[in-house]
């Protein structure tokens, strides 16, 4: 017997995995199980609406279902419709690649006010997740807190014509609701000096092609070291770009002491090394970080790892991606880090026959297979308005009717 292996997560560190372990082992069970009725996790929920080319790697992750023989389980909440603890026992291995997905907190007085966001949420919100809450209302000047590339990913989207969104996947619903937003300004502020932020140096220059916008940068400053002069270079020649009316200013090293506001979100007060300030704005979107979600344990399985900087939480189970080491790193990072884990897997198993594998899944309800997101996949794309390229899905219910019969059936 080749051995069983479970992926709690079927996002881009589960996909990763999952390629590595059957071109090591062919004939290796691998079984991806997501709590969403279709694949791709961060690709389809977390990567921007208008970065088309990222999201491509979908057609990789596909030959892994469709070539290598991985088998796809969604609709399936580990920690909810079946413990760890019996998933562990049906397999000979589990990995946890469930990302992290709640916005890290502020933690400063006047955060919990409304009108102040989260990125995750507002990202979700925008990327039509079938869990995610209604579109708040941003006002006229939105403010950033963060300066990492979620944060530039939310400026860029804020910042676009509607024009420049040809060829996105953002949904009718999130597109009027941007327009209804009309904004003026936009201001990101970061905590670090710009030397030090950690957003990439090319998705600065992507915003140099922003055909509505005026930039401002103020304190960029420089630095010997090249890395990090390489990314003030490419906010400096921002600097000064006016190709249209609405305001967008990069402000660094500012650190955030309270949220102002009456009902909700007016101001934040700022500390920096020049003194305190106070930035007025119509609300506060937070950029910060993730944290894991409830349903699995993961700061206490990592307290307790065998070695968690290899990604190994226990015998036989394992994490792989932002669940091991944080949310730091990009989808392609996540490759190298999968190779190495389905080296450590492959050397560690152990099978046993006994082991009763995906049939443990087989009396939970409504779960969907590779198939059932093909036909979704399919009906996205049939039906997408002209100028863009898919016209998602975005309720859970509609995802399960279609993943059950073929898109032209009656219901």
């Amino acid at each position: 017997m080749s051995g069983q292996v479970a992926i709690v997560g079927a996002g881009p560190s589960g996909c990763y995995l999952a390629q590595a372990l059957l071109k090591a082992q062919p004939d290796l069970i691998v079984d991806l199980i997501d709590r969403l009725p279709v694949p791709y996790g961060l690709v389809r929920y977390g990567v921007a609406a208008d970065h088309q080319g990222t999201k491509g790697v979908t057609r990789q992750f596909a030959r892994l279902f469709e070539r290598q023989g991985a088998r796809f389980f969604g609709n399936v909440a580990v920690g909810e419709a079946i413990t760890l603890d019996a998933l562990r026992a049906a397999y000979d291995v589990v990995v946890l690649a469930a990302g992290l997905s709640v916005d890290r907190p502020l933690g400063i007085p006047g955060s919990d006010l409304p009108g102040v966001i989260g990125a995750g949420r507002l990202t979700r919100s925008l990327y039509e997740h079938p869990d995610a809450d209604a579109l708040p209302d941003l006002g006229p000047r939105p403010l950033i807190i963060g300066n990492g590339n979620v944060a530039i990913d939310l400026l860029r989207l804020l910042a676009k014509t509607p024009e420049e969104l040809e060829g996105s996947d953002l949904g009718a619903g999130p597109t009027k609701w941007l327009e209804r937003q009309a904004i003026e300004e936009i201001t990101i502020t970061g905590r670090s000096p710009a030397a030090q932020a950690k957003f990439d140096a090319v998705m600065i220059k992507e915003l140099a092609k922003l055909a509505g916008v005026t930039i401002r940068v103020i304190g960029a400053g420089a630095s010997d070291d090249p890395a990090e002069q390489k990314k003030i270079d490419a906010l400096l020649a921002l600097d000064g770009i006016a190709t249209g009316p609405r305001r967008v200013t990069f402000r660094f090293g500012l650190t955030p002491l309270g949220v102002e506001g009456a009902d909700r979100a007016e101001a934040v007060h700022f500390t920096s090394p020049a003194g305190e300030e106070t930035l007025p704005c119509s609300s506060v979107l937070t950029a910060i970080g993730f944290d894991p979600a409830a349903d699995l344990p993961r700061d206490a399985l990592v307290s307790l790892a065998a070695d968690a900087e290899a990604g190994v939480l226990a015998p036989g189970l394992y994490a792989a991606g932002w669940f091991r080491r944080g949310p730091r790193g990009t989808i392609p990072d996540n490759r190298a880090d999968a190779q190495a884990l389905a080296g450590a897997i492959l050397t560690d198993l152990a099978p046993d026959p006994s082991r009763q594998g995906a049939a443990v899944l087989a009396a939970l309800p409504d779960v969907t297979d590779y198939t059932g997101w093909t036909r979704i996949d399919s009906a996205e794309t049939a039906t997408a308005r002209p100028g863009r390229c898919r016209s998602k899905i975005a309720t859970r219910d509609a995802m399960l009717s279609i993943a059950r019969k073929d898109h032209g059936d009656a219901p």
